[in-house]
């Protein structure tokens, strides 16, 4: 009975109906099965709901831009709005905004298909600190935000490509900026652990709640739902992930709301 129960179950999941379950009524080898297929059962209609959802947010993030760009290419073509030089700016704005998300998701496609283009050379941790603080230290002063950079020394260096660490970083400071009040801080330094490098972004402003803290790395994820009406995508996060993973490494994070946030990207030490 087990056996044909798990043949029904089978045959229900290969029409497409998602979700099933067996009972495991002992702990041999059928038990054993039993709970394996149920294990991938629930993990198939996991991943189905979250491709569902996937394709709902790219559908509502698409949509937004593209409309304003329709509104107002049609009122200029019927001549009932002006064409200022502050339309023709709204307009440069959607459409890189448009762009962003766009390659975002190509960024993303690449790396699900093994496909990301990386050219790994052997690069200072500090020189990657010191890239990310450059960037971004004028848009940090113009927010009132001090932007600091690990005074120590650091030694170390990481077989990486250094363009697609830059944006990993500058995804984590762009981040941290967002949610960073005026008279805040955001810290760049770094530390060595067991052949490994551990970059870190950490900032003082408002942290991610325990609930929310799970999900953070998940596309389109938005603890904050004003985050869309601020022309984010919600793939920054996932994309440093997905580049992280791509050099052999991964993310982490952790955060006390109130308190501020601290990611790690965890990349091997050059020669590992």
């Amino acid at each position: 009975e087990p056996v044909r129960e798990l043949t029904r179950a089978t045959q229900r999941l290969a029409r497409g109906e998602l979700g099933q379950a067996v009972t495991v009524r002992t702990q041999d080898e059928i038990g054993q099965l039993a709970g394996s297929f149920n294990r991938m059962s629930h993990e198939l209609a996991q991943a189905n709901r979250l491709r569902r959802q996937m394709t709902a947010d790219v559908a509502h993030d698409l949509r937004t831009p593209t409309s304003v760009i329709l509104g107002y290419t049609e009122a200029l073509s019927d001549g009932k709005l002006p064409g200022t030089s502050e339309t023709f700016r709204v307009l440069h704005q959607e459409a890189r905004h448009l762009d962003r998300l766009i390659e975002d998701l190509r960024t993303l496609s690449l790396a699900d298909a093994g496909e990301l283009a990386l050219t790994p050379q052997r690069v200072p941790v500090a020189a990657l600190l010191e890239r990310a603080h450059a960037a971004y230290s004028v848009q940090a002063a113009d927010k009132g935000v001090a932007l600091r950079l690990q005074a120590a020394p650091l030694d170390g260096a990481v077989q990486v490509d250094p363009d697609r660490i830059a944006q990993v970083l500058g995804n984590l400071v762009s981040n941290a900026l967002r949610y960073t009040p005026t008279g805040g801080a955001i810290t760049l330094r770094a530390r060595a652990r067991g052949g490994e490098w551990i970059l870190e972004v950490a900032d003082t402003g408002a942290g991610i709640a325990p609930a929310d803290l799970p999900h953070v790395f998940r596309r389109f994820y938005r603890a904050d739902p004003a985050r869309g009406a601020n022309g984010e995508s919600g793939l920054g996060l996932a994309i440093a992930r997905s580049i992280a993973e791509a050099h052999g490494g991964r993310m982490a994070v952790e955060s006390e709301p109130g308190q501020g946030s601290v990611f790690r990207v965890h990349l091997p030490a050059a020669g590992r």
